[in-house]
């Protein structure tokens, strides 16, 4: 007889983050006053970006990476099919890179940075990735 002396995962739903929406808002007024046609396509994305965070949650579940859209779920991941994952500048994390099998993944960092970290280490550890030197 077997036992599994490991608990149960639970599904965790990341909280938003306004960090880049609010960011690239910000810098977006001085350029307006320097160049109309440059500062408003970028605030323009910010409030894109904004709507998204506040409407896109992630929800990592014991097997699948959830995206929701309000209460509906739109995509669902499963971690087996995962080669890689990585989040670029950690000091300023705002870009999520995975992919799969048959594709690959960008996400602006819309939710709060530590814990999709924590959650990405916990459920999908980069250990369990076959790699090569120039995996990374």
């Amino acid at each position: 007889m077997t036992t599994n002396l490991t608990p149960p995962l639970e599904t965790v739903r990341l909280a938003p983050s306004f960090r880049i929406p609010l960011g690239l808002a910000i810098a977006s007024v001085p350029l307006v006053w320097f160049n109309v046609w440059l500062g408003l396509p970028i605030f323009l994305f910010s409030v894109f970006l904004g709507i998204q965070a506040a409407t896109l949650r992630l929800e990592f579940t014991a097997t699948d990476l959830d995206v929701y859209r309000g209460s509906t779920q739109i995509r669902q991941f499963p971690y087996r099919q995962w080669q890689h994952w990585q989040i670029f500048w950690t000091a300023v994390p705002i870009l999520f890179y995975f992919r799969e099998v048959n594709s690959i993944h960008f996400l602006p960092i819309l939710f709060d940075p530590v814990q999709l970290l924590s959650c990405l280490q916990e459920r999908c550890p980069r250990t369990l990735f076959v790699s090569n030197p120039n995996n990374d």
